[in-house]
């Protein structure tokens, strides 16, 4: 798959699953802006970036501020002049439960980033990629699909449910201009997510043995897949929710 002279724009690419998505679309030859709140982590992905294909653009921005979706559409078509892919892939993980009285606010942090700003960036997107005849990626979870093993996740889960159905009302709407939507809903990855949510570190040994496959997922398989979707090859493939999770949901779905 080549993507020269396709300009490609993903969230949350500081690490992890959006990181791994526009080193592989770099070395396709893509044009990749890249998104995320730290301009370190941003730096060291655009440096890969570079050493393997085009320069990046580096967008230090917070998706959760309605006004960032603007600002950052407009940097894109301001440097490149068009947009072909969009990859939703900014997530966060936020703890509350029912009876401790904190669901709603986990609720509110959560789902402003995992559902509102994909809603709000494909908003805004979506003139540039009908131009095209691009495509746009959301990545969400399995965690959409299954009730959370523990309770301080349902706001997450929720969030993911969401994600996924709007990419399918997405698809429907925008499939006459010629404009493919999917979802890639992945099981457990080796990101920092839950790093970053306060759970410190995670034994994706230990979390492996409890899958079918004995293995959980790294992130470049999933950036594999991306750009599979992303491609040519998956011309008559809109509205699909694929699922990467080792075997998780042979035994939990």
């Amino acid at each position: 798959m080549s993507f020269v002279n396709k300009v490609l724009l993903v969230t949350g690419a500081g690490s992890g699953i959006g990181a791994g998505t526009a080193i592989k679309f770099a070395k396709e030859g893509a044009n990749v802006a890249i998104v995320g709140r730290n301009i370190d982590k941003l730096k060291r992905i655009a440096e890969k970036c570079e050493k393997i294909g085009p320069k990046p653009l580096i967008i230090q921005s917070d998706v959760s501020h309605d006004e960032s979706a603007s600002r950052i559409i407009n940097e894109v078509i301001a440097t490149f002049k068009k947009l072909d892919v969009l990859v939703n892939n900014a997530g966060v993980l936020k703890f509350g439960t029912i009876l401790k009285g904190n669901l709603l606010e986990a609720y509110d942090t959560t789902m402003v980033v995992n559902v509102r700003a994909p809603i709000n960036l494909t908003s805004i997107a979506a003139p540039h990629l009908v131009k095209t005849k691009g495509n746009i990626i959301n990545i969400s979870s399995l965690a959409g699909t299954t009730a959370p093993e523990k309770p301080p996740t349902s706001a997450y889960h929720i969030s993911k449910a969401a994600l996924s159905h709007f990419s399918r009302c997405a698809a429907l709407e925008l499939a006459k201009h010629g404009v493919r939507v999917n979802t890639i809903s992945p099981g457990p990855v080796k990101t920092d997510l839950m790093d970053n949510a306060g759970i410190g570190h995670v034994k994706f040994d230990d979390m492996a043995k409890t899958l079918p496959l004995q293995r959980v997922s790294e992130a470049g398989e999933i950036a594999d897949l991306i750009a599979f979707l992303a491609s040519d090859r998956a011309v008559g493939i809109t509205g699909s929710e694929i699922f990467v999770d080792n075997g998780y949901l042979l035994k939990h779905g």
